[in-house]
């Protein structure tokens, strides 16, 4: 049984309200071969992060960094400068590059030096998501509490 064959017994229609996630996965696998312009994601610390996209000879007025329901689209769009090139060895094609971010992942700026894009992102949990200590009581204590409080109600 091939993998059309196992998903054609879930018609997409059966999906009722994961029309994004449809989106996505089709936009994902659309541009899954395309590498340009190449990039790195770097965990700077814990919680901060750092994507790196190649993007030399464009100048920062070409580049266009936008964040939305969660996606941080990076797109390029280079205006010719009329050279007459004799090799041309560095691509500046229009591109578009997606990155699905995380729930509580907020982008906290952006820079451009040497040719590279750099996305600073970060990771800020809300207090209730943080991990706690929970302290460990005295089992008599908690016993004689328990005891106190079924008692006077």
């Amino acid at each position: 049984m091939t993998n059309n064959q196992k998903y054609a017994r879930f018609p997409r229609s059966a999906f009722v309200g994961f029309d994004h996630i449809f989106k996505e996965l089709e936009e994902m696998t659309k541009h899954a071969s395309d590498h340009y312009p190449p990039h790195n994601i770097i965990k700077d610390e814990d919680m901060k992060y750092r994507i790196e996209v190649a993007t030399a000879g464009f100048k920062e007025e070409e580049l266009k960094i936008e964040l939305k329901d969660g996606i941080l689209e990076v797109n390029g769009d280079h205006t010719p400068r009329g050279l007459e090139f004799i090799h041309k060895g560095i691509s500046t094609r229009k591109f578009h590059r997606s990155f699905r971010l995380s729930e509580y992942t907020q982008v906290t700026g952006a820079s451009l030096e040497n040719g590279i894009l750099a996305i600073h992102l970060e990771v800020v949990l809300p207090e209730e998501k943080k991990p706690r200590k929970i302290a460990i009581n005295n089992h008599s204590e908690v016993t004689k509490n328990a005891e106190l409080l079924t008692e006077h109600g």
